[in-house]
């Protein structure tokens, strides 16, 4: 046997990993209502700085940021109009308010609508013509049409709105994220324990949800990517990834939901003895994270980040740019509601980085057909610099530093 059981990997059994696990005791106290209306009070504020006269907001991770409303878009109309003065209009099918009363949060007026009847025009009848309504980006393209070819409406994005608001995360955002950090490294810890020759991917993703599991998150992990050997070299994986064998390369990306948001960690280390050219490629990887690191600094650019990791990779003879061996994608991405979220770590993002902004430094290195080399860690940003939400690896061979 040539795993490195004393540095954590292999070792264990799935029932022996899950036995030690359990729900910890202490979890962030949930956001206030007074947040929420806050975040409302900013909308309304910025709408009459922009000249605008409400914002119609959809059902998903927007309407749950302004409202504490958790309800998940479909092909029926649900959101809400926020208007200037601060009115709040709830527009939810009439069928569904009785449903839809349990998971309110901030209080509002309600617009409903009957099967045979059009939403938009149930809105358009609150209004006044000429109203200048800001649409949530998410909102499907059929809906924005409808709003578009009213009379009533001058329509106008609300990306940039609502991108400037969601991208400052307060204190209790940070606390929210932090937590499913801190249990998702747990998991990759057991994770690693319960490696051995043979295992396949679909045995470790099943350990790995319940894990999330074991520790309190009901609804398991809520994305899980675990690849070996020459398939770690494809970022978000391979359509039949095959068994673990001895000497090869382990990349595991996983996470897990908290109140709505969400961890995110990737995590890349050898069952057993690396190549010389893989400790290499290990060492170039770390030293990219670190370079992220020291580039974000406040007042600098998201873009800064990208272009000095690049810079680093091409020091240690990686890429150029885009080029492989090397860095295949962006840099990293905003982290919060949504696993995906502004700021995006990318070339030519001039977005100025803010103390509340939290984001994923990975910028996976790629070795076409023989492995990829993936270490993710969030970082947020506070008045005297970044800060690492989980910390960062230690070594190919023992990348939780026990």
């Amino acid at each position: 046997m040539n795993s490195n059981r004393s540095y954590g990997i292999g070792g264990s059994t799935p029932e022996e990993e899950l036995s030690k696990l359990s729900e910890p005791i202490t979890k962030p106290a949930p956001i206030a209502e007074k947040e929420f209306q806050n975040r409302l009070n900013k909308a309304c504020a910025t709408l009459k700085a922009k000249g605008l006269d409400a914002l119609y907001i959809n059902a998903g991770t927007n309407l749950y940021y302004f409202t504490n409303t958790v309800w998940h878009p479909s092909e029926r109309l649900v959101g809400a109009v926020l208007f200037a003065d601060g009115t709040l209009k709830y527009v939810v099918p009439e069928f569904e308010i009785g449903t839809f009363n349990d998971f309110i949060g901030i209080d509002g007026e309600f617009i409903s609508w009957l099967e045979y009847e059009s939403p938009v025009q149930k809105i358009a009848d609150v209004v006044e013509e000429g109203t200048r309504l800001a649409v949530d980006d998410s909102t499907s393209f059929t809906v924005v049409s409808r709003f578009q070819e009213h009379k009533k409406f001058i329509i106008s994005s609300a990306e940039e709105l609502i991108r400037d608001l969601r991208i400052l995360k307060s204190d209790a955002e940070i606390a929210h994220i932090q937590y499913p950090m801190d249990l998702t490294m747990q998991v990759h810890q057991a994770a690693a324990r319960i490696l051995k020759p043979g295992i396949t991917t679909s045995e470790v993703e099943r350990f790995i949800h319940k894990a999330h599991q074991k520790l309190g998150i009901a609804s398991g992990s809520y994305f899980c990517i675990v690849l070996f050997g020459k398939d770690s070299s494809f970022p978000h994986g391979v359509k039949s990834p095959k068994p673990l064998k001895e000497n090869e390369i382990v990349l595991m990306d996983t996470g897990c939901q908290y109140n709505g948001y969400i961890s995110d960690i990737t995590r890349t280390y050898s069952y057993g003895d690396a190549t010389d050219k893989e400790k290499k490629i290990w060492a170039n990887e770390k030293a990219a994270q670190l370079a992220a690191f020291n580039a974000a600094q406040l007042g600098l650019s998201c873009g800064h980040i990208d272009d000095q990791v690049r810079v680093q990779l091409e020091k240690d003879g990686l890429g150029p740019d885009y080029d492989l061996p090397g860095l295949p994608h962006r840099t990293g991405h905003g982290i919060g509601l949504e696993i995906h979220e502004h700021p995006f770590i990318l070339k030519g993002n001039d977005i100025k980085l803010q103390p509340g902004m939290a984001f994923s430094i990975e910028p996976m290195i790629v070795v076409p057909e023989e492995f990829g080399i993936r270490l993710e860690d969030h970082i947020y940003m506070t008045e005297e610099g970044p800060q690492w939400f989980t910390e960062p690896a230690h070594s190919i061979d023992n990348p939780f530093g026990v």
